[in-house]
């Protein structure tokens, strides 16, 4: 409901003088109050009172929009949602307050809940006896608030008692007048009447076009400055004010108009003159009437003659003498307009002169105005590019920055880990005295005791050679791989791998803890995200692997290859390279696992880029990774872990069974519907990056050994799309930001899982509020009494944690 800006004056018994202002803390509030300080606060002694309307309060808000009545609505609500209301109206109407107060005056704010905005000023005011009231002028255009087809100042005045003058003040002047009866009598004239006190006319409102800071009496002797009108003719008032400056076209008449006033004058002196000859005549002739009258009367005529005679003597002399004299002023007077004359045309001149200079002052003005806002408008330019120069310089510092804090980082781990290593190895060495094996030898009762007799709760897989099994082994997390047989224990894989991984140590290569050779069990490192293949086939409820996570996994596995083929005496071939035998642990970092089928070439390190071959009569491998020339040959080189890459990488953008997927990734391509067949569930794939990474798997996977490129060419492609992928990373980390404050159960201090409203107004989880309130009858937040122990469900805000849950998981749930 709109409100008009109403200012009161009252005057009660005591000495401050009170005034009563009501406000509707808009636009012209600021005016109002500009006035008031420069008319009232000279005056004297002076108190405010700020009023301010509001409707009525006839019901509540629910979050979706629907308006509950107040009966039907618990008392506290209610009275919570009239102080909130109270407050707003408190907050908007307070910087008025304070500009007062600044004055050093007392304002006090009284807030007035009225549907009728008129009524409830009216009644303010008959309450405290207020004698005067200024109104914020309405404007007249169509959509002006109107109440009954009026103006909502004029029903104002209409409604404000009959001994309450009332003022109407438009940005910070007063446009007009109502006095009080005690002045006018409570009549009003139009600003078009001649008389300012006419009883004639209807209008409560007088038109005043003084300053408004000058100091206007309201005593009732005094009069209004101004003629009367009504509100809604206030133009006629702001006609008086725009009448004060004098433009160029007066200037330029103005010569014409001296000239055309001597002319006047001249005329008016020689018509004076002309009137009293005709005056003296009109005498002489009434002279004579009276003489004829007194013979008439009984008078001799000899006296009358000689009163005659006399008179006319008289008469003539003196007329002499005053037409002499009035000439002689006459001509006195045309010498001083004639010289007045003179004076308003040098000033006219001189006036035309400076309004020249002026002009032209003024285009220079201009032109430097225009020449400075183009500096200032290039300057913000050259200041918005600088501006991106430093953020752009600033990111590249801050990247720059936490790359090299994480190589360091890396480095640090990385010596820790090596001199861990070396800990370990020198002290295997001390304990087992074999400088060949680097493992430590387990017990078979410590396997039996940590597998809890080989439970089935524990059992994490189960392969062809034995079981795997997750448990504690020396306060350490471990998989123990247990072969299904005795037998197993001369098995030559086991011996093989058992040899292999003893021997080696790299970050990308399953990690061998130790080993109980008489009953052929292995303990390795516990890798918590499981295979590769489980992952890429969703044969988890864990959530898919990022596009920049598998990006790195390639440089992973390609730089675990190329350490196995560079082994120093003998060079490693895997050669059952595969999803299922990569292994992640919880930050998703890729091992090679699985070397009981590796082969160990006896070949010196300068003779492996041309003796590449061995004969093995026995191709061993899993279908779809096996080299086809090895299992069509049985010759085994390096370019067959090579062909096993190229599937895996290839596997890694579609996570799509191996059969055929050469395949289906070359049609893609030539069709240039490759990122149609990407795994969609692994993000946004960068175009270009995927693109040479999908032609680097079909090249690593050609049918002859011949067409693939070696692991040193591979390598470089591929730590260069590592690199792209930590980007990605790390951008992708800024995201998981910590949760929104009120996000935050006030008890537990976490993220909130079922969000409820208690009746204290405060958001609680509902288990944490629940297990309070059955202890205690307060709030945990103000400790206060609470006044129901009901809770309320906000879904709003569990909808905003499910989604932010939702988000931060996609983020960060690959590593859990």
């Amino acid at each position: 409901m709109e409100q008009k800006d109403v200012v009161g004056n009252g005057k009660g018994s005591s000495d401050p003088r009170v005034i009563a202002i009501a406000l509707n803390g808009g636009a012209k509030s600021k005016y109002i109050v500009r006035w008031i300080v420069e008319k009232f606060i000279p005056e004297g002694k002076v108190a405010f009172k700020l009023l301010h309307v509001f409707p009525k309060i006839t019901g509540v808000p629910t979050p979706m929009g629907n308006l509950i009545p107040l009966p039907q609505v618990r008392d506290d609500v209610a009275v919570a949602y009239k102080k909130e209301i109270e407050w707003q109206r408190t907050e908007m109407i307070l910087p008025f307050q304070k500009a007062l107060i600044q004055k050093k005056v007392s304002a006090e704010l009284v807030l007035i809940e009225a549907d009728d905005v008129p009524n409830g000023i009216s009644r303010e005011i008959a309450k405290h006896g207020i004698k005067s009231l200024v109104i914020g002028a309405s404007s007249n255009s169509l959509f002006a608030r109107r109440v009954k087809g009026q103006l909502l100042s004029s029903v104002i005045s209409d409604c404000a008692p009959t001994f309450c003058t009332v003022y109407v003040v438009s940005k910070g002047k007063l446009e007009a007048l109502r006095p009080s009866n005690t002045k006018t009598n409570g009549n009003a004239v139009e600003c078009d009447s001649p008389a300012t006190n006419s009883t004639n006319s209807s209008s409560r409102y007088t038109n005043s076009t003084f300053d408004p800071g000058s100091n206007y009496s309201e005593s009732p002797s005094s009069s209004p400055p101004g003629p009367v009108k009504h509100p809604d003719s206030l133009t006629c008032v702001k006609a008086g004010y725009n009448n004060s400056g004098t433009n160029s076209a007066e200037l330029a008449s103005f010569q014409s108009i001296n000239t055309r006033n001597a002319d006047e004058a001249c005329s008016s002196t020689v018509g004076t003159l002309t009137s009293e000859k005709s005056s003296f005549k009109t005498t002489n002739g009434d002279n004579e009437s009276w003489i004829t009258d007194q013979v008439s009367n009984g008078i001799p005529s000899s006296r009358c003659g000689q009163a005659s005679a006399s008179t006319s003597q008289l008469a003539s002399s003196e007329t002499e003498v005053n037409i002499n004299l009035e000439l002689e002023k006459m001509r006195i007077e045309l010498r001083h307009i004639r010289g007045m004359y003179a004076i308003a045309q040098n000033e006219t001149v001189d006036a035309t002169r400076r309004l020249s200079d002026l002009s032209m002052l003024r285009n220079e003005e201009a032109m430097k105005l225009k020449q400075i806002s183009e500096k200032e408008k290039k300057a913000q330019e050259l200041a918005k590019l600088e501006k991106e120069k430093f953020e752009s310089a600033k990111r590249e510092a801050e990247y720059a920055r936490g790359r090299a804090h994480r190589e360091v980082m890396h480095r640090r781990e990385a010596e820790q880990n090596a001199a861990r290593d070396a800990k370990e190895s020198e002290k295997l060495k001390n304990v087992l005295g074999d400088p060949v094996y680097h493992y430590q030898k387990f017990t078979w009762e410590e396997i039996v005791s940590a597998t809890s007799s080989f439970s089935e709760k524990l059992k994490i897989g189960e392969g062809s050679y034995g079981s795997v099994y997750k448990c504690k082994l020396h306060y350490s997390t471990v998989a123990i791989k247990v072969l299904h047989s005795k037998e197993g224990a001369n098995n030559k894989q086991f011996h093989q791998e058992l040899d292999i991984l003893s021997r080696i140590r790299h970050p990308h290569v399953l990690l061998l803890l130790g080993a109980c050779p008489e009953q052929g069990c292995l303990v390795y490192e516990y890798m918590e995200n499981g295979s590769l293949e489980d992952r890429l086939l969703q044969n988890n409820d864990k959530p898919p692997i990022p596009w920049y996570e598998r990006f790195r996994i390639m440089w992973e596995v390609a730089s675990a290859l190329a350490f196995l083929h560079n082994n120093k005496p003998k060079a490693i071939i895997h050669r059952d390279l595969k999803p299922a035998n990569i292994l992640l642990d919880h930050n998703l970092v890729s091992k090679i696992g699985d070397a009981g089928l590796c082969t160990m070439l006896n070949l010196e390190p300068s003779s492996l880029s041309t003796l590449t071959l061995y004969k093995d009569t026995s191709p061993v491998g899993t279908l779809c990774y096996i080299d086809p020339e090895y299992q069509r040959t049985g010759l085994i080189s390096m370019k067959a872990d090579v062909y096993a890459l190229g599937m895996v990488i290839l596997q890694l953008l579609t996570a799509k069974p191996a059969v055929g997927i050469t395949h289906v990734v070359e049609d893609a391509i030539k069709e240039g519907r490759l990122m149609k067949i990407l795994d969609r569930s692994a993000g946004r794939w960068p175009l270009r990056e995927t693109a040479e990474i999908a032609l680097l798997g079909l090249q690593c996977a050609e049918l002859r050994r011949k067409d693939r490129p070696d692991l040193k060419s591979i390598l470089p492609a591929l730590e260069r799309i590592k690199d792209v992928a930590e980007n990605a990373r790390d951008l992708a980390a800024k995201i998981l930001i910590a949760p929104p404050s009120h996000f935050i159960c006030p008890i537990l201090k976490g993220v909130m899982d079922d969000p409820c409203v208690a009746s204290d107004g405060y958001t609680y989880d509902r288990k944490a509020i629940e297990m309070w309130l059955k202890d205690n009858d307060t709030s945990p937040t103000t400790d206060f009494p609470l006044s129901s122990k009901n809770l309320i469900p906000n879904y709003t805000l569990s909808y905003a944690i499910t989604e932010w849950k939702s988000k931060r998981r996609i983020q960060n749930g690959n590593y859990s």
